[in-house]
């Protein structure tokens, strides 16, 4: 009798202990390693469980790659990533959309030299024209659809070369490439670097697609539901949040954005299209 009475006592006591919150894992594609994840993202990680009641875990991602396969073996379920990115993941892994990360002034350009030969972009036609990485939306893919947005066609009009930042400036003010294709802030970390030089801009491109959190497709409705509602209801103190990352500061200003649909990124599959990638079943570079 004693016994059933204690028995029956520990399976109320059960009943009534509060049910463990659901745990979600986060990853973001450019940052590689626990230490820096928790670096940028610590301050993001409470903000979005006190937003949301979820209990919220970083998970650390190697590459864009391994973020698709965690994905899609189950281990993750929401991945920060950049535009490009999102178009490639977007047909390996068929994520869900839940809300855009705002980076105001995000957008590409070209730069050449004040003083230089270079007037218009009609002036870069047979001259070599410096990007970042073939991967990146705002060094590489922008740059080069803003060119054919003005009429130049990639690869036939002008020379396109890879260099680093730095390297390119210094190649422009030699004089062995004519500009380069770079983002807004890129641009003012040039002009920190050289203070001696005037720079100008000849072309600039639309505001790019925004960085975009995806959950993985299998991921329940409701939970989804439930962390857009937060970044729409919770947005400012999320976003305080984030800002405690140095690397974050690009999103200073920015707002997250839950009406986003997949077509919002048709621009970067144009962009993908211009540098001759027609398949977007793989990451280039």
């Amino acid at each position: 009798m004693i016994r059933s009475l204690l028995a029956a006592c520990a399976i109320s006591l059960v009943s009534l202990a509060p049910a463990a919150a659901e745990s979600v894992k986060f990853a973001v594609t450019d940052i590689e390693g626990l230490e820096a994840l928790q670096q940028e993202f610590g301050g993001f990680e409470k903000a979005l469980e006190q937003a949301t009641g979820l209990e919220i875990d970083l998970f650390p991602v190697s590459s864009r790659t391994s973020a698709v396969e965690a994905m899609n073996s189950g281990q993750v379920d929401l991945v920060l990533t950049g535009p490009a990115e999102y178009v490639v993941m977007k047909e390996l892994a068929q994520p869900q959309i839940v809300v855009a990360w705002q980076r105001p002034d995000y957008f590409a350009q070209i730069a050449v030299l004040a003083n230089g030969p270079i007037r218009s972009v009609e002036d870069l036609k047979g001259k070599k024209v410096s990007f970042g990485s073939v991967g990146s939306t705002s060094q590489h893919l922008g740059p080069a659809q803003t060119l054919t947005d003005y009429g130049l066609k990639y690869n036939e009009d002008y020379e396109p070369v890879i260099l680093a930042r730095n390297v390119a400036a210094e190649a422009l003010i030699r004089g062995d490439i004519a500009a380069i294709g770079l983002n807004f802030g890129h641009l003012a970390s040039v002009r920190e670097a050289f203070p001696d030089v005037a720079f100008a801009v000849v072309a600039r491109g639309r505001d790019l697609p925004n960085d975009i959190l995806v959950a993985r497709k299998d991921l329940a409705e409701e939970t989804v539901a439930k962390i857009r509602t937060a970044f729409s209801e919770k947005g400012t103190d999320i976003m305080a949040a984030v800002l405690q990352g140095e690397d974050n500061q690009k999103f200073k200003g920015g707002f997250f954005l839950t009406d986003v649909n997949d077509s919002d990124y048709d621009y970067v599959r144009s962009m993908y299209r211009t540098i001759g990638v027609d398949t977007f079943n793989d990451f280039v570079n």
